[in-house]
């Protein structure tokens, strides 16, 4: 079905979507349907892990700080694990996992389905009406589910400490932002969005891939993901890397 190779379909799809406006009558559908799968329905999930995670690190880590005088480090513990490491790569592996293999199978079963040849004998381009939308929705779901994951990793942070320490939460918020700098949340966003839109056009590529075998399906969604999962980890490690070069550590 897709004759292109991954860099020009990449760059034909990143272009169309400066251009959405000009075709959001009918992709503007998908696009919400794409947020709401990515983004919202997964909200339940982030919570829990997010808690799980803040949880067992305040639990673990507080008490032993405390016993040697370092309370104030968990702060930056919470920051590497919730917002500039764990956290993006926690979001971006959930992203993969639910919504990666959903839009490659999805758009394969389209190809073998003959769908996409109907599209394409009403002039509707597979490009703007399909992939475009699942892209952008991936992109504005990612930053949700980043900022969701953050919100919750902070409030199970404090409800965790204050077990061990009576502390006001305008106290808490006050000593973590103190922390918090504009690299960490920069590297934080650049890795979700990043991984989000590499993911997208991965998945999209892939699924479009299929020609007409149902067999193919499964094939596609495996090396969409073994992609996708080596991408996450080398945008990772590159922005990591950076910042740890900036700090003067590497």
């Amino acid at each position: 079905m897709l004759r292109l190779g991954f860099i020009p379909f990449s760059y034909y799809v990143i272009a169309d979507c400066f251009d959405f406006h000009s075709h959001k009558s009918i992709s503007a559908e998908v696009l919400f349907k794409q947020i709401r799968f990515t983004g919202l329905e997964a909200l339940s999930l982030i919570f829990t892990i997010s808690f799980v995670l803040s949880v067992l690190i305040i639990a673990q880590g507080y008490p032993i700080l405390t016993s040697i005088g370092q309370q104030a480090l968990i702060y930056d513990i919470l920051i590497v694990s919730i917002v500039r490491d764990g956290g993006p790569f926690i979001v971006c592996f959930i992203v993969l996992a639910r919504s990666g293999t959903a839009i490659t199978t999805e758009l394969g079963n389209m190809v073998v389905a003959k769908e996409m040849d109907a599209l394409n004998a009403m002039g509707i381009s597979l490009i703007s009406y399909l992939v475009v939308p699942r892209v952008l929705g991936m992109f504005f779901s990612v930053i949700l589910l980043m900022s969701y994951f953050v919100l919750a990793g902070t409030i199970s942070s404090f409800l965790t400490v204050s077990l061990f320490n009576h502390m006001h939460l305008v106290r808490f918020i006050s000593e973590l932002l103190n922390q918090l700098t504009l690299v960490d949340l920069i590297i934080m966003f650049a890795k979700v969005v990043l991984c989000g839109l590499l993911v997208a056009l991965i998945s999209c590529f892939h699924g479009l891939k299929v020609n007409k075998a149902t067999t193919e399906v499964p094939q596609r969604n495996i090396k969409a993901v073994g992609q996708s999962l080596t991408i996450i980890c080398i945008v990772h490690l590159v922005l990591s890397s950076t910042l740890l070069i900036d700090l003067g550590v590497l």
